[in-house]
């Protein structure tokens, strides 16, 4: 069995992550790691910016909203990514699909027991609201939730949940129907209500989006094309980062490494598993820092990650397995980052570094401050010690 060591590992995440070597386009930098997280509305353009050279933020909006080369689409693990145009029907396939029937199934339940829908008839309910919000697309071509609950009132109705428990709360039905709409791959977000830090989208239907609706693919060569994908982009990968990043049983993922010809490597921790045509070494890049977002899909890319994280986890982490900001030395993420109210980047390590790596650490943070100019970002998933940064 061929080994694949933690270097080779770290080399091949520099090189094939673009974060050593920038890649030359935005589209391209989405395609290294199959997709950009965008679950966070900023992690997509901060992730974009440390991958391609000379990246501004008209690069992303102009493949997102103009060519429409890369799409914003709930796929994997109930999570946003930008994924090239050719990707989104494979992830539709091989995960998102999957979202939907328990979804539905949860809606009709609340719709029921909360008396919005008679007993018996939520799932009438859900398939009428849904045609018209259908409707209303095909009139406004995009729409904001706000909009289509004026075209669509039922929308408003408010569902509680989490009743007596610290956590609990309402969701407007239209949180429920435009996420099972969007599993179903029948809408996409479109433009934000504001400026690219903006979670707020307009929704628009993919036929009308895309041009097309998305072509209807076999399951089993979606999960090959996608698993192919996966490993070229973050292999070696064991069964249990390839079950973590792609949200199947045990069963899905054995049969497609199976299908996929997946070769068994040994790591340092276990067993993995690379494409047959990738067990040649890589060579490694010269040094290099990078100051990457949260969720990002280099620092979300494994279950098993001391590898690149050490003893950093519990800190780099949020309590619900949410990444936030990392500083990353050589293929290691050794620190956080935060930008506070007045505009500069901070960084707090979690290990030393000698003074060369350091001023490039410096230089880093500079850039990205200049680069952010007078946006002052707000990560949705935060880490006790990026909070403590910040507020500092």
């Amino acid at each position: 069995m061929v080994g694949i060591g933690v270097q080779e590992r770290r080399a091949r995440l520099a090189r094939r992550h673009h974060l050593a070597l920038r890649a030359a386009s935005v589209d391209e930098a989405a395609a290294a790691v199959v997709g950009l997280h965008s679950s966070d509305p900023t992690s997509v353009y901060l992730s974009a910016r440390s991958r391609v050279e000379g990246f501004a933020v008209a690069d992303l909006e102009e493949a997102l909203y103009e060519r429409r080369s890369l799409v914003r689409m709930l796929g994997m693990r109930q999570t946003i990514f930008v994924v090239p145009r050719e990707v989104a029907a494979v992830m539709d396939e091989a995960c998102t699909k999957a979202l939907a029937p328990p979804e539905r199934r949860r809606l009709v339940g609340l719709l029921e027991t909360q008396g919005i829908a008679a007993p018996g008839r939520g799932g009438r309910w859900v398939d009428r609201v849904q045609e018209e919000v259908l409707d209303a697309l095909s009139v406004r071509g995009q729409a904001s939730a706000r909009d289509l609950t004026k075209d669509v009132p039922e929308l408003g109705a408010q569902l509680s949940f989490g009743e007596g428990k610290t956590w609990g709360g309402t969701m407007g039905v239209s949180t429920r129907i435009l996420f099972l709409l969007a599993a179903e791959a029948r809408i996409v977000r479109a433009r934000p209500l504001g400026t690219w830090i903006s979670g707020q989208y307009r929704w628009a239907r993919t036929e009308a989006w895309l041009g097309a609706p998305l072509p209807e693919l076999d399951h089993a060569e979606a999960c090959d094309a996608l698993l192919r994908r996966y490993l070229r982009a973050f292999g070696p990968a064991t069964v249990i980062d390839v079950r973590w990043w792609t949200g199947w049983t045990v069963r899905l993922a054995a049969s497609t490494l199976e299908r996929v010809g997946a070769v068994e490597v040994a790591l340092d921790d276990g067993a993995g598993s690379v494409l047959p045509d990738d067990l040649e070494p890589t060579d490694a890049p010269d040094a290099w820092v990078a100051l990457l977002p949260s969720l990002d899909p280099t620092v979300m890319g494994w279950k098993g990650r001391a590898w690149y994280l050490g003893e950093h986890g519990p800190e780099l982490f949020d309590r619900n397995g949410n990444a936030g900001p990392t500083v990353w030395v050589n293929g290691r993420a050794i620190g956080t980052w935060a930008q506070i109210p007045s505009g500069e980047v901070r960084v707090k390590l979690l290990e030393r570094v000698d003074a060369r790596t350091r001023r490039t650490i410096d230089a880093e943070r500079e850039r990205l401050r200049v680069w952010l100019g007078d946006i002052r970002l707000k990560p949705r998933f935060r880490t006790p010690l990026e909070r403590s940064i910040s507020a500092s």
